[in-house]
């Protein structure tokens, strides 16, 4: 069984919807004047979806988005005074179909970026080149070293505009995209925004665990700004995610450059960007969430790439930790992550043998704590390889 994706205004959420036939719900995301301002999900039966059902979903929504409305001021907001360039980095790596979407939505973006990088990550063959040429104005750069974060790098050093804008190479940039999320860098206090991003689809069992355990959506649609303090830098998965973020490109000059032994690529397999905001938090610089800056994320189709992603996400988040003890020597580590685990992990899996969870199957529990007990360690490696291969 699967869900139905629809994107539309209040206004008009309540017209009837076709193609239902094949899912059994149909998520709305809900829009005021264009912006994001929430989301709704109501069950499909016979092919249809209850219009009273829906104006009940919708009609507790629409208080909750007037009153985001009525906080961010009135929409449409006019131009700030000035925005700095940006360039747009897509990391990839073997595959073609997913980056030839990706490059489809952001050509067509307004106003255009400076320049769209397509950094080629470790490629084993030329497929990647291959989908570049297809588009004017994208630009193919080779990145041989592998590793997430060292291709996030080389955008970086590859760019000569003000700001550099990432998307996943397996996410679709909505229209307003690129515009919303340069706006807060506006103020100079901001170094670093994320946005909001939905599922593109929800048509498998493994996308939809995803969605309700790990979907970047669970941010919300109010934006926020962080700083430290209040903010504790080791908590910064509220943030936004590396799959729909922008950085000012001098920030590396007070914070460093990504981490080349966390993420996708190495054995700590993600945490890059996260680790990343703590340390753009610790330098007392400020990140904003803007749920304006929308894109829409291709999630793991099957379960084995589910349970993966699940396990990945554990090691990337103590191997990320393991850094900041051993680099910006932040105790704090040893009570997050002694907390997360005895509140929250051991009694969530306890659980599950007595009282079983669609929400958290007991494999995925697993899963993710399998990966936490692996995170350290993986950092080390992943770092003495990283000292090796010359990139620290």
């Amino acid at each position: 069984m699967a869900t139905k994706i629809f994107d539309v205004e209040l206004s008009e959420a309540s017209a009837p919807q076709a193609g239902l036939e094949n899912y059994d719900h149909a998520l709305f995301l809900l829009r005021q004047d264009g912006r994001p301002v929430g989301k709704v999900t109501v069950a499909v039966r016979d092919g249809a979806v209850d219009p009273r059902e829906l104006r009940r979903a919708i009609s507790m929504e629409t208080v909750v988005a007037a009153s985001h409305i009525i906080a961010a001021g009135r929409l449409p907001l006019p131009p700030p005074p000035k925005l700095p360039t940006v360039s747009v980095a897509v990391c990839t790596r073997e595959r073609p179909d997913d980056l030839r979407r990706a490059l489809t939505s952001l050509v067509s973006q307004t106003p255009q970026a400076k320049d769209i990088l397509v950094v080629d990550n470790c490629p084993a063959t030329d497929a990647t080149r291959a989908v570049v040429e297809e588009f004017t104005g994208v630009r193919y750069v080779c990145e041989p070293r592998k590793g997430l974060d060292n291709a996030r790098n080389r955008a970086i050093a590859e760019s000569n505009a003000e700001v550099v804008a990432f998307i996943d190479d397996d996410a679709v940039a909505d229209p307003g995209w690129l515009t919303a999320l340069v706006r807060p860098f506006a103020d100079s206090r901001v170094h670093c925004v994320t946005g909001l991003t939905m599922p593109l689809e929800l048509e498998t069992e493994a996308q939809e665990k995803f969605e309700t355990l790990s979907g970047f959506s669970r941010r919300g649609f109010v934006k926020r700004e962080f700083r430290s303090p209040p903010v504790n830098p080791l908590a910064t998965g509220n943030i936004g995610a590396g799959a729909n973020m922008a950085i000012r490109r001098n920030v590396v000059d007070s914070v460093g450059r990504f981490d080349p032994a966390l993420d996708a690529g190495t054995v700590t397999q993600s945490g890059g960007d996260h680790e990343f905001f703590s340390r753009i938090l610790r330098a007392g610089h400020t990140i904003v969430y803007e749920p304006a800056a929308l894109n829409w994320h291709r999630h793991r189709r099957t379960p084995a790439e589910l349970r993966q992603a699940i396990f990945g996400y554990g090691v990337g988040i103590y191997a990320s930790w393991t850094r900041s003890f051993l680099v910006e020597r932040d105790w704090g580590v040893f009570r997050r992550a002694l907390g997360w685990l005895v509140r929250e992990q051991i009694p969530r899996l306890i659980s599950s043998y007595f009282r079983p969870s669609k929400d958290w199957p007991r494999q995925l529990l697993w899963a993710e704590l399998q990966g936490c007990l692996r995170g350290p360690s993986a950092y080390l490696v992943a770092r003495r390889t990283a000292r090796k291969e010359g990139h620290e």
